[in-house]
């Protein structure tokens, strides 16, 4: 992987919020759209690995790092205008998102002309929506209240991302060692770091657009942009309905499963990414810079 120098930028989005980003490389302009619990800095690795053949842009989704915070009335009207401004100033035709992060993609490549391929990773489109955003309300109660542990224990337990053997546990252990391992985070971590504890709100926001498009992949069969569809065999097992939809009903669309990657396996290794690994993440850079090696762009 290349070691190209990251520079930021930023834009301001509809509303007028600063929508702050890295960029590194050289080449036709690639957005990388981190997901949930994650920054644009999540993708140091993939922004390395695309770096020779294209100039990525890394935004930070609100409230994270260099940009501003969410407003009471987020929704993915937001995500898509704050998504539509970086891609007009890199004057970007190409998209990859995951998770959250790949739903406001393949929902922005819907209303954007200008954006004409994207590749997704397990992108959070589900299928079952009242099973997965039942959690919300008590998730909201909880961070109100300042219990930070107990309300990312609701929604790893409400998004079925918990370990089978967290399930024999009782709650508040489970809350009890999430508290003890971001005490440990925030020792170490430098004054600008972006930790766990300070990502826990946001993931409100991510129910909220979660909510918002659940149960809607019928809306897709108009896209008119080339979609890649990549997850891996080990990742979010409810997630993969909607892949299996999506390729259906796509006009153009193309399907990769990655055996043994995780839902975290473009991300680069972190706390809350402790399986990541590069090797990985050059596989999927391999199919992202296939996929996106030629666009023609459209008038």
């Amino acid at each position: 992987m290349t070691e190209i120098e990251m520079t930021t930028g930023s834009v301001t989005s509809a509303d007028g919020t600063t929508i702050g980003y890295w960029k590194t490389g050289r080449g036709p302009a690639v957005v990388l759209l981190h997901g949930s619990m994650e920054s644009a800095r999540s993708h140091t690795l993939l922004a390395r690995a695309l770096a020779d053949d294209f100039t990525v842009y890394l935004p930070d989704r609100r409230g994270r790092g260099l940009s501003g915070p969410h407003r009471p009335d987020h929704g993915i009207r937001t995500e898509v205008e704050d998504l539509a401004a970086v891609v007009e100033a890199a004057g970007a035709h190409l998209v990859f998102g995951v998770s959250a992060g790949g739903l406001v993609t393949l929902e922005a490549a819907r209303q954007i002309p200008a954006i004409q391929k994207v590749a997704v990773y397990e992108p959070a489109l589900l299928t079952d929506g009242t099973r997965h955003t039942s959690w919300l309300s008590r998730f909201d109660e909880e961070l109100a209240r300042g219990d930070v542990a107990a309300a990312m224990i609701t929604s790893m337990f409400g998004l079925d991302l918990a370990p089978p053997i967290f399930k024999v546990f009782p709650r508040r252990l489970l809350a009890a060692l999430t508290t003890m391992l971001m005490n440990k985070e925030d020792r170490a971590a430098a004054p600008d770091a972006i930790t766990m504890r300070k990502l826990a709100p946001t993931i409100h926001y991510e129910g909220v657009i979660l909510a918002e498009l659940a149960d809607s992949v019928d809306a897709f069969r108009d896209l008119r942009a080339e979609v890649l569809l990549m997850g891996g065999s080990k990742g979010l097992a409810f997630l993969e309905p909607a892949r299996d939809a999506l390729a259906a009903r796509l006009p153009h669309s193309r399907r990769v499963e990655f055996p043994g990657f995780d839902h975290g396996a473009s991300s680069d290794p972190s706390n809350t990414n402790q399986d990541g690994k590069p090797e990985n993440v050059e596989r999927i850079a391999g199919e992202i810079r296939t996929f996106f090696a030629s666009v023609r762009v459209r008038p």
